[in-house]
């Protein structure tokens, strides 16, 4: 729609002043939560704008990451018009932008190569560009490899699924999305509002500054001095009763923009979770992130400089394990070793030599991990309200950007500390050795691609995680929680001890498999009840998923780095083995929203099943899930929840689409997954 320009100044004019008068109450709202304050007035700004561009879709895909390019490969396979928005420049998110390019994989499943179809193409077209599929002969994985490698392969399957499928890509790389308008009656989004930024004329590139530097200006409407912006309105196509939005974020965006139910951070121990730490729930303690970095081996020591902050940072670094050395962290995610290499030293791998290019990510180095509220990086929605930004226009990305620069501060501090350093917070003096013979690479043409050397955005372990709708057995909303997954010995005297009688009980039933009846009428003590050996099987499962429990819990005090500081106490209780699982469908549909459909890792999990369902394999599983939902949740003129809302009664159409994922080649059951197979021995993750 076009206004008169008098008409239009009037507009204009109306939304700055409610959005002033948002302003001012929320300032007075948040006097309370002086941590907040700043954040809340730089975000301050003018509401919504007249788009410079309308772009129509069948399927609108937020979030560039592994998820969202499944998610976009199936749809596009389906012959569908695909709009696909990426914060970052490159497609893959943990993969690539993110610089975690080492398959986190476990080792059954590898061996069988037991993976969604597109996700064995990626594994297949790494292996033809190096001519093997571990160009890094790291230890940590059987491929590890560059990530701007793997970036170009991705985007070259969606081309090739293009013209495959007959369907249409509309690729917005450096977008985001900043509003979202609902239906009157709540229950769809008929349209999204985003800003896609490019370099304002006579500044530097793209992945010039860091992400902390940037991410506030990226959500605001209005041009900068460094960047120009296009308003973008994504619709349905002409004439289309019905589209679907899949929120592919790193973090959940569309979940906490649509302001439907979700958790974040830990959960209350229940029988379902009783490995929390925590009997109250905790937003704010969620895993750590990091910001990953390359560096290379050189025949003689170079230069460093140390940084002005590393002081702060350095009562924080440690190589944790006490056979570890500055090898054994150099190979661990190492990505590039040319030929001829050394002779195989720890791990089966080659000794590091001058040439070979690692790619960090330590959990007593690299990682960042707030956990009070005065840090958290990913905004609960109690603070999201106090500063404003789930007003019309206040949306700036949910991510408080401070503690954004603390973590880019802390990773490069920590290749100062690899190459200079001589202390070790959990070792103690006397264990760590300078390596001054190695680089930190930054560049547009090194690794991550970035000017600052560290990758595009970080590496996100745990996000915003959807509350799925009450459903049977999950009448105050469907969640895959601990022990859908997980192999603990809940015999242990901890749980006896610490979970109220009831409470054990409960566990130790739902636990019991096909011998919970028994149990129940032959009133056995809850500790001689056996325990089923397999996870949950759902019968709408979409995808599937294995690896460990795998925790980088977030640290007691604020600031992490605080000299002395430990892990959160009791996080690391669930870490440990968990079964091959599946992703169900319910896991997948948000509360409210009828045409939003979620994936990634912000499916209705609870923070110990989360911290499983995170990897690479997963992420595509899920992503395909979800793209092959919305295609045929658009052929047959339905919503997701319509497959799955008579459960546990039978749900035709909800066969078919399992049918179809299937025969697509993605897996929606690990082999001999039974309700009567409780022999997984051979599953090991590592």
């Amino acid at each position: 729609m076009r206004f008169s320009r008098p008409t239009l100044f009037r507009l204009k004019f109306s939304r700055l002043k409610v959005r002033m008068v948002a302003f001012f109450g929320t300032l007075l709202a948040i006097v309370s939560h002086p941590s907040l304050v700043s954040l809340a007035l730089a975000q301050a700004q003018p509401s919504l704008s007249t788009p410079d561009q309308t772009v129509n879709c069948e399927i609108l895909i937020v979030g560039g990451g592994l998820a969202g390019t499944a998610a976009a490969y199936e749809a596009l396979s389906d012959g569908k018009t695909v709009c696909l928005t990426e914060i970052t420049d490159w497609l893959g998110g943990q993969l690539t932008a993110q610089g975690t390019s080492a398959l986190d994989e476990a080792q059954r499943q590898r061996s069988l190569l037991f993976y969604p179809r597109g996700y064995l193409e990626l594994r297949q077209r790494i292996e033809q560009k190096y001519g093997t599929l571990n160009p890094g002969d790291c230890w940590v994985s059987e491929s590890c490899f560059l990530p701007e490698d793997a970036a170009e392969i991705l985007q070259s399957m969606l081309k090739e699924a293009e013209r495959q499928g007959k369907g249409e890509l509309k690729w917005f790389p450096a977008t985001v999305v900043k509003d979202l308008k609902l239906s009157a009656n709540g229950k769809q989004i008929e349209q999204a509002i985003a800003l896609q930024h490019r370099p304002a004329p006579g500044q530097p590139p793209l992945n010039t500054a860091t992400l902390s530097q940037t991410i506030e200006d990226a959500y605001r409407y209005e041009d900068s001095d460094r960047f120009q912006k296009t308003v973008i309105s994504f619709v349905p196509l002409a004439n289309q009763n019905r589209w679907f939005v899949i929120d592919a974020t790193e973090t959940g965006e569309l979940v906490a923009l649509a302001d439907v139910p979700y958790r974040l951070g830990i959960d209350p121990r229940s029988y379902r979770n009783p490995s929390s730490p925590s009997e109250t729930s905790d937003p704010y303690c969620t895993q750590g992130f990091t910001y990953t970095f390359a560096m290379e081996q050189t025949e003689n020591p170079q230069p460093q400089e140390m940084p002005s902050f590393y002081p702060q940072y350095a009562p924080y670094y440690s190589y944790e394990r006490d056979n570890a050395n500055f090898d054994y962290v150099f190979t661990y995610r190492r990505i590039l070793s040319p030929k001829p290499r050394r002779e195989k030293g720890r791990n089966g791998v080659s000794n590091p030599k001058p040439g070979d290019i690692s790619m960090q990510n330590w959990t007593w180095g690299n990682d960042y991990r707030p956990g009070t509220a005065a840090d958290n990086l990913i905004l609960s929605r109690d603070q999201l309200q106090q500063i404003g930004q789930l007003q019309p226009g206040g949306w700036m990305g949910g991510l408080r950007s401070d503690t954004l620069r603390k973590g880019e501060e802390n990773a490069l501090g920590y290749y100062y500390w690899l190459v200079e350093g001589t202390t070790d917070s959990q070792l103690g003096n006397g264990k760590k050795q300078p390596a001054p013979n190695h680089r930190y690479l930054k560049g547009f043409d090194a690794p991550m691609g970035t000017a600052h050397g560290l990758s595009k955005y970080p590496y996100i372990r745990e996000s915003r995680r959807i509350v799925g709708r009450p459903s049977y057995g999950d009448e105050n909303g469907f969640m895959i929680s601990e022990i859908d997954i997980s192999q603990v010995d809940y015999n242990d005297s901890y749980y006896q001890q610490t979970l109220p009688d009831a409470m054990y009980r409960q566990l130790r039933i739902a636990l019991a498999g096909l011998g919970a009846t028994n149990a129940i009428v032959e009133d056995t003590p809850a500790n001689q009840i056996p325990r089923r050996t397999r996870s949950t099987i759902y019968p709408d499962a979409v995808g599937i998923a294995q690896y460990a429990i795998d925790f980088h819990p977030c640290m007691t005090l604020s600031p992490p780095e605080t000299p002395g500081n430990t892990e959160r106490e009791g996080m690391r209780r669930a870490h440990g083995s968990a079964y091959p699982a599946q992703i169900p469908l319910r896991a997948m549909i948000p509360q409210k929203i009828d045409n939003l459909i979620v994936t990634g890792k912000s499916i209705a999990t609870s923070f110990v099943a989360a911290a499983a369902y995170r990897v690479h394999s997963f992420e595509w599983s899920a992503g395909a899930a979800a793209g092959e939902t919305a295609a045929y949740a658009l052929e047959k003129n339905l919503f997701p929840y319509e497959l799955v809302d008579n459960l546990p009664l039978p749900e035709p159409q909800l066969v078919e689409l399992q049918t179809r994922l299937r025969a697509r080649q993605n897996p929606i059951a690990f082999p001999d997954t039974s309700i009567f197979n409780l022999d997984w021995d051979e599953w090991r993750v590592w």
